[in-house]
């Protein structure tokens, strides 16, 4: 690898690149029993390495340990996000279980917060005051959980609304953004669920 690697480290390198380029990262405690050593002093060796440009560590993540020329195409790849493309939606279904599928787009990752798990085509106007029009995609991050006043993607009784998120005590309502629409008021016997949180939108001229 390098004249600045000592024999240690070279063998060290040697076995975890023959490993990450058979696509089987080492663990550090895989790298411990190999040479012999303690976990302590695998780590030592790894930011060693890393210090003197022969790996890539990637924190938090489980053997996260790449080539430097791998570690950049990884990093292409994870400024990219490609979301499916929903449209019409299986009355009584989970989204994305038995919805049309018309594609995939490709986005930078910073385009939307949170990360969105896929986009769904919105069909009417009750949402035209917070700009979401018919015919747009929303991104939509697959979720059970909101908070009041979020806007949300929601399953009555088998039918897909997006609207806003009200809780009053024992009252669950879901708002539009459209004078010309009146609040869903969700019956206390209604299969209702959360299915994501509204994401951001994309406008296709």
């Amino acid at each position: 690898m390098s004249a600045d690697l000592t024999a240690r480290q070279q063998a060290l390198y040697d076995f975890i690149a023959e490993r990450v380029r058979a696509g089987d990262a080492p663990s550090v405690a895989e790298i411990a029993r190999a040479f012999g050593i303690q976990d302590s002093a695998a780590h030592k060796h790894l930011r060693l390495l890393e210090a003197k440009g022969a790996l890539v560590l990637l924190p938090g993540r489980a053997r996260g340990i790449r080539l430097p020329a791998a570690a950049k195409k990884a990093a292409r790849r994870d400024d990219t996000l490609s979301l499916p493309v929903l449209g019409r939606v299986a009355a009584g279904a989970p989204i994305d279980a038995a919805a049309e599928h018309e594609g995939q787009l490709l986005f930078d990752r910073a385009a939307f917060f949170p990360r969105p798990d896929y986009l769904l085509r919105v069909k009417g106007h009750s949402m035209r005051d917070d700009g979401i029009l018919d015919g747009d995609l929303i991104a939509v991050q697959r979720t059970a959980v909101a908070e009041n006043g979020q806007i949300v993607v929601a399953r009555i009784d088998g039918e897909i609304t997006v609207k806003r998120l009200q809780r009053r005590r024992e009252k669950i309502l879901l708002l539009p953004r459209n004078p010309d629409y009146a609040p869903i008021e969700v019956p206390p016997d209604a299969d209702f669920a959360i299915e994501g949180l509204y994401c951001g939108l994309v406008r296709r001229g």
